[in-house]
């Protein structure tokens, strides 16, 4: 579609309103963390939020091409917000709210934005998480970095004065406002969301883009510890996403569609924002957590929306089935129709509780493998198409063709295990690295040149059918977050105590994998559980609480070749402690390895 134009805004929300009649259909039923804390948004009240939001931007110098970073609670303002910005062309870099202040520092920098959106607060759970300390702290490191982020745009989610936000319905806040929080404020910097919008106008003629115009940055991840700004464009992943939503989950016009992801991830931003949006879908937005305040929080709200289409993470099936089939069955949800996973491998007894418990063997279940760097869907089954089994991510989504490649780079065929790559690009895939197109090529091409390389291994049984068998490279899928080893390693290594660390993945039974780190330490310093809540207290703060080692265990020398290179696989038999090593003819010191197992028998009785 090279030299085409269009506007992702105007194709999710004017063709709604104005060409398919659909301005007074739902577009998100909002679900506060607390139970009664609601509110409904029409297609026309969310076009007329987004023009007005979008004019704000225009006033506060936003133009096309800039980047605009985005750091809030899943509230419907951060769909506002993140429409309003490609509205007009501009590019928005979304970042977790439940990453640090360094994380986020980091990421404003790297895409250069000039303007930070960002809340007061939230509840996730009983915890609140004043995001506006964590927001200045980030501009604080902004300006010692020599980078003034000149202006910061603030939304009143829990302050006193709680916005009267015209909504179609919207019930008495439960647990807002919240007196106790104390919101800092910078009158030079700082900016209410509430008063920027007094009297601004709500109608914004949409930019016109080229389809190759870039869309968002995400950042994912990178084996070198420094997070990749993944840029997708505007046409292919409009479309791309569109397509995969309507036909992977089936979409008809009266579904109800929730997907428990937020939106600071990849899985939102095409399958809660642009996907469900093309479609004049009606979603379910939100902001608590599955066990708050009781394990059937998730079923009561299925039951409350009447929910048919509901997309969740294997983490979140593992921690609700330890609690049983009973607080799933105290509700009907008798309006289910398509499950769905993503983010991670799903194990077969988890897939099976699934289809059995919640869905009741007749809601069929589509386990969808993709990326951050895929824009979509790119091996899922399509729901009562595809035989089903437990576990496997099927076969490819429409054009998409995959290869199993053995370490030499040659495709294997039949029932084989490998590498998976992809053999030809899609209209959803990223277009490059932000700012760095060599780190793109080398990331993804370079290790088996022709192919597009997922860094995930891969088994395809005699029926064709395509298991992932999870990351071959030094990252690892935490409750389906993709963590760098190497970035882990920095945060450890930057403490005082620490002269070298190595870390890798422990099966976990509900986040699939954890993080066990090893941590060889300076001379005189003994290792200490004070020590080791400094160490992951470092990595929170460093990272953010999604990365918060599991496991810390004292290593007086590390696995290593004579070349000095550590071996890691090794150590992830060290730290599942299996004795069945392999081949270790290439170590220079064979006799850490006894050290290091009886290190870790005692970090548990520590």
């Amino acid at each position: 579609m090279e030299g085409a134009t269009t506007n992702i805004c105007y194709n999710v929300l004017d063709c709604n309103v104005h060409e398919r009649g659909l301005g007074d259909k739902v577009a998100f039923y909002w679900e506060g963390n607390e139970p009664g804390d609601e509110m409904t948004v029409t297609y026309r009240e969310l076009l007329q939020q987004v023009c007005q939001f979008a004019n704000v931007l225009k006033s506060q110098g936003v133009k096309k091409g800039d980047r605009v970073s985005i750091y809030m609670p899943m509230v419907v303002e951060l769909v506002v917000a993140m429409l309003a910005c490609v509205r007009i062309g501009a590019v928005h870099s979304i970042v977790f709210a439940g990453f640090s202040a360094e994380s986020l520092c980091e990421r404003i920098l790297d895409s250069q934005c000039s303007l930070l959106i960002t809340a007061d607060g939230f509840y996730r759970g009983d915890k609140l998480i004043n995001l506006k300390v964590i927001a200045d702290d980030a501009l604080q490191k902004c300006r010692d970095k020599s980078f003034p982020v000149q202006r910061c745009i603030m939304l009143k989610h829990l302050s006193k004065e709680v916005e009267a936000i015209p909504l179609s319905s919207q019930s008495p806040p439960a647990k807002r406002p919240c007196p106790d929080l104390q919101v800092p404020w910078n009158p030079e910097v700082d900016q209410c969301w509430l008063s920027l919008l007094s009297g601004v106008s709500e109608e914004c003629e949409p930019e016109w883009c080229d389809s190759e115009d870039p869309l968002f940055i995400l950042y994912t991840s990178g084996s070198t510890g420094k997070p990749k700004g993944v840029l997708h464009t505007i046409g292919g992943y409009m479309l791309y996403v569109a397509t995969t939503f309507k036909l992977v989950f089936d979409y008809h016009p009266e579904d109800v569609y929730w997907c428990t992801a937020d939106i600071g991830w990849i899985t939102g931003h095409s399958y809660i924002t642009y996907g469900p949006l093309a479609n004049g879908a009606t979603s379910v937005l939100f902001e608590g957590l599955p066990t708050y305040p009781d394990v059937s929080r998730m079923w009561e709200i299925v039951d409350k929306y009447q929910v048919t289409k509901f997309y969740t993470a294997p983490t979140a099936i593992r921690l609700l089935m330890k609690y049983g089939s009973e607080p799933v069955q105290k509700y009907k949800r008798d309006s289910l129709k398509v499950l769905g996973t993503v983010g991670e491998p799903i194990n077969p007894e988890a897939w099976q509780w699934y289809y059995s418990v919640v869905g009741e063997k007749r809601c069929p279940v589509v386990d969808t493998f993709w990326q951050t760097e895929t824009g979509g869907h790119v091996l899922t089954p399509l729901p009562a198409a595809t035989p089903m089994k437990p576990g496997s991510a099927t076969f490819p989504f429409f054009g998409v063709v995959p290869a199993i490649l053995n370490e030499s780079g040659e495709e294997l065929e039949g029932p084989s295990e490998g590498y998976l790559v992809f053999k030809q690009p899609w209209p959803g895939v990223m277009r490059t690295v932000f700012g760095n197109h060599q780190r793109f090529e080398t990331t993804y091409f370079e290790q088996f040149p022709g192919y597009y390389v997922t860094g995930d291994g891969c088994r395809r049984d005699k029926d064709g059918y395509y298991w992932i068998t999870g990351r071959i490279d030094d990252m690892l899928n935490v409750s389906g977050h993709l963590l760098s080893t190497a970035e882990v390693e920095s945060a450890l290594v930057e403490h005082e105590a620490v002269v070298e660390a190595a870390v890798v993945s422990r099966p976990h039974p509900v986040k699939g994998e954890s993080l066990y780190c090893f941590v060889t330490l300076t001379d005189g310093v003994s290792f200490s559980r004070t020590l080791e809540a400094q160490l992951k207290k470092q990595v929170r703060e460093k990272i953010g609480a999604i990365a918060t080692p599991d496991f810390i265990q004292n290593a007086p020398g590390l696995p290593k070749t004579r070349s000095g290179k550590i071996m890691r696989r090794v150590l992830r038999k060290i730290a599942r402690n299996e004795r069945d090593l392999g081949d270790v003819s290439t170590l220079a010191d064979s006799s850490v390895i006894e050290l290091l197992f009886q290190n870790h028998c005692l970090s548990y009785l520590f």
